[in-house]
């Protein structure tokens, strides 16, 4: 069966925007990249299997989506409020399994934040398992915004990755090896997904990274290295929510709505501006890196 999905909505930029690219690649990676993970810790890891467990419940709530889309048309597709219903309900399970997860670190309290230096732990009792959920909604969405060129969320996702694995690597070793097997599934999809992509990774993809990113950061108490390692990912949902206000301003002034569905991730108009895609793509990756390192160190110093 040939799935395919049209990588831009609307009024394509050019040409060969408006050729469909086969779809729902996450299911090809996301679950080497578990299987991988659980083959070097072995199946008695709890950290490793909720992590497991709460990436593929993502991927699910991400395969529904992408398989609506194809089923059905504009008018009768799933609505944005029952998706981000689906969504709640897996943050609210995530919220259920954290706070009863039995995850071994070398602290003796659950609920911790490791700050750096000189700040040390910081206890957030039960606020930590509100963070971890906002965390793991936000996180789905925010690569869900990215994956709109190619390679860019697959690249950004695992530089993200390997850069939480090595801030979790003192507080939860198993974990760090969980996120460098995703990161290293997110490589591998790479040479199928960067520029002229043959396959892209559809929401199936971006909500299991996303739930993964959340999860390593959860489990491991790293929320500061996870907000500096997907800079990006929260860069590209903060602008994309800033844009419902405005539109909504534009709106009341010019008293029509032609603005108010205009609200696109901010490499949508860094197209329109002329900038072309590889050069996009390679910024976004130069400032991973970048912050990789950084979340990485960051982790390192603070456990």
């Amino acid at each position: 069966m040939k799935i395919h999905h049209f990588r831009r909505r609307g009024k394509p930029i050019s040409p060969s925007y408006g050729k469909p690219t086969p779809a729902m690649g996450g299911l090809f990676f996301i679950p080497i990249g578990i299987l991988v993970a659980r083959r070097h810790v072995g199946s008695n890891s709890s950290g490793v299997n909720g992590a497991a467990i709460i990436t593929l419940i993502f991927a699910i709530v991400g395969l529904l989506d992408d398989i609506s889309d194809l089923v059905m048309d504009h008018d009768h597709k799933i609505p944005r409020w029952i998706r981000f219903l689906v969504q709640t309900a897996a943050g609210i399970y995530f919220f259920i399994w954290l706070g009863s997860a039995n995850i071994s670190t070398p602290y003796n309290m659950k609920f911790l934040v490791p700050l750096p230096p000189p700040f040390g732990l910081a206890f957030m009792g039960k606020l930590y398992l509100v963070l971890a959920s906002i965390c793991s909604l936000s996180m789905g969405t925010g690569v869900t915004l990215v994956d709109g060129l190619d390679g860019l969320a697959g690249g950004v996702s695992a530089l993200a990755l390997a850069g939480l694995s090595i801030a979790a690597l003192p507080v939860c070793s198993e974990l760090s090896v969980f996120g460098a097997s995703m990161s290293g599934a997110c490589t591998g999809f790479l040479f199928h997904n960067r520029y002229r992509a043959s396959i892209v990774m559809g929401r199936v993809g971006s909500f299991a990274l996303g739930g993964a990113l959340a999860t390593i950061a959860a489990c491991s108490g790293m929320f500061i290295p996870m907000l500096i390692a997907c800079s990006v990912f929260f860069l590209e949902l903060l602008l994309v929510i800033l844009q419902v206000p405005l539109n909504m301003t534009r709106k009341h002034i010019h008293g029509t709505n032609r603005y108010f569905l205009r609200v696109l991730p901010s490499h949508y108009y860094l197209r329109l501006w002329g900038i072309k895609e590889p050069y996009i793509v390679t910024g976004a990756y130069i400032m991973s890196c970048f912050l990789t390192v950084l979340a990485g160190y960051l982790g390192l110093v603070s456990a």
